[in-house]
């Protein structure tokens, strides 16, 4: 006779939603944001190893701009297949996946002895760095309850400057040492060992984990490590994630989607543009004018750290769409400014690096923050992909920053650069006011 005994049955979305950030949950944001660590570190190991090449191999700057190129070509095409990946074979592993594509491709870096295999090897460490982003950020916004949820994404992703400024630091201590193979070595052998160690600490997105009833054991070990009571035998559903949404390519431009999936996609293209132009040309223009280009560099982090995580903060008191507006607002404003600074070696140095810092805050700011509202408007079936295409196409502004700096620098010096600048983050602020689902303000129960 058969058992007609119901299963038990829990929501997952109020577990999720409202429950606590327990210390378990606090630590899965860790490694995603490690894991983010890693990829900004080898993202700027190339801007940094460049002027050690151009040395030994006698070669103008310009030999390297298409190297910046493809491997922003790489990231476009490399955040596209991954996000859905991460939609159809789960978060962990497509974020696993594109580390170990990266390190390897980094590591490999270090053996060549010329601009053609250098260029191969940066598309493919760049499939796996524009991979790895977007994955992380969707397993940090399906951990982390909805109230801590803004400020969870943007912790990790600013991780991106953070592992820049590493970068900057083993940059100081190798490149003297070891030079810039030394530098690659390092840059693939670090991730990789991570990697290593997420495939055994990393757990699944609970909401990935739901939508398959065969692992729904593993969703069970995880709720209770969580901290909540999950009977043995035990069944499952989510009243907040409940859309069918079809292919996720084709969902993210149905009616409820396509506003929002274009004014992200143009967000991030010109928010992008200008984090880029910084990193990828600050350091040559410092360095032109008898400054330290890595110095400089470094800077322009420290204030992306501190802007990210200021607006996450305020965004969620506050919600996104003013504080993003403000954020864009006084970027224009900074960077405006910042056309008229004399940049040599005999301007005083305190104003320099004061407008670095506050430049790097309020540009980071947006482009960090955008990842949290990309994970805000798509459902759980295709965050993965939404937050991904719209880092992939965001990429193209990456790929134009190697061009537009050049061009830019060359007909105006400074001044143009930063005009420059300015302009394209006022479109980046239009395309944020754009967006119609925007981070709702978070009100504290009394």
């Amino acid at each position: 006779m058969q058992d007609s005994t119901p299963k038990a049955a829990i929501d997952l979305g109020p577990v999720l939603d409202e429950g606590r950030w327990s210390g378990y949950l606090k630590f899965t944001v860790i490694l995603s944001a490690l894991a983010v660590v890693f990829d900004g570190a080898d993202l700027q190991l190339l801007s940094l190893a460049i002027p050690a090449m151009m040395a030994e191999w006698s070669l103008p700057r310009s030999a390297f701009a298409p190297l910046v190129a493809i491997g922003m070509v790489g990231m476009m095409l490399g955040g596209a297949a991954a996000g859905v990946a991460g939609d159809r074979f789960g978060r962990k592993w497509a974020l696993l996946l594109s580390m170990v594509i990266f390190a390897l491709g980094t590591m490999a870096m270090s053996w060549v002895n010329g601009i053609g295999p250098l260029g191969a090897l940066r598309f493919l460490a760049g499939f796996g760095l524009g991979g790895a982003i977007p994955n992380a950020a969707a397993l940090v916004s399906e951990y982390v309850p909805r109230r801590h949820r803004p400020f969870a994404v943007t912790l990790a992703i600013v991780c991106v400057p953070l592992g820049g400024i590493l970068a900057a630091f083993a940059a100081g201590q190798v490149l003297p040492a070891q030079g810039w193979r030394g530098l690659f070595v390092l840059g693939g052998t670090a991730p990789l060992g991570f990697a290593a160690m997420l495939l055994w600490l990393m757990p699944e997105s609970p909401r990935f984990l739901i939508q398959r009833p065969a692992r729904w054991p593993q969703l069970a070990v995880m709720l209770r490590r969580m901290g909540r009571e999950v009977p043995a035998d035990v069944s499952f559903f989510d009243s907040r994630e409940r859309d069918k949404l079809g292919s996720p390519v084709t969902a993210l431009f149905a009616p409820g989607f396509r506003r929002d999936t274009i004014a992200l996609w143009l967000a991030f293209v010109s928010c992008l543009l200008a984090v880029y132009l910084c990193f990828n040309w600050l350091p040559s223009l410092l360095s032109g004018a008898g400054l330290n280009g890595s110095n400089g560099l470094l800077a322009f982090n420290l204030g992306g750290v501190a802007g990210a995580v200021a607006g996450a903060l305020l965004i969620t008191r506050l919600g996104s769409r003013p504080v993003m507006l403000a954020l864009a607002g006084l970027a224009v404003a900074v960077t405006a400014v910042f056309a008229s600074f004399p940049i040599s070696k005999e301007a005083p140095p305190l104003p320099l690096w004061t407008m670095l810092i506050l430049s790097g805050a309020m540009i980071n700011g947006m482009q960090v923050t955008l990842y949290a509202l990309a994970a805000h408007v798509y459902p759980v079936g295709i965050r993965a992909t939404g937050v991904g295409s719209a880092a992939s196409f965001g990429r193209i502004g990456g790929v134009l920053s190697s061009y537009a700096g050049a061009w830019a620098i060359q007909t105006g010096g400074s001044s143009c650069f930063f005009v420059l600048i300015a302009v394209i983050l006022m479109a980046s602020g239009i395309a944020i006011a754009m967006v119609r689902q925007h981070v709702p303000a978070i009100t504290r129960p009394s």
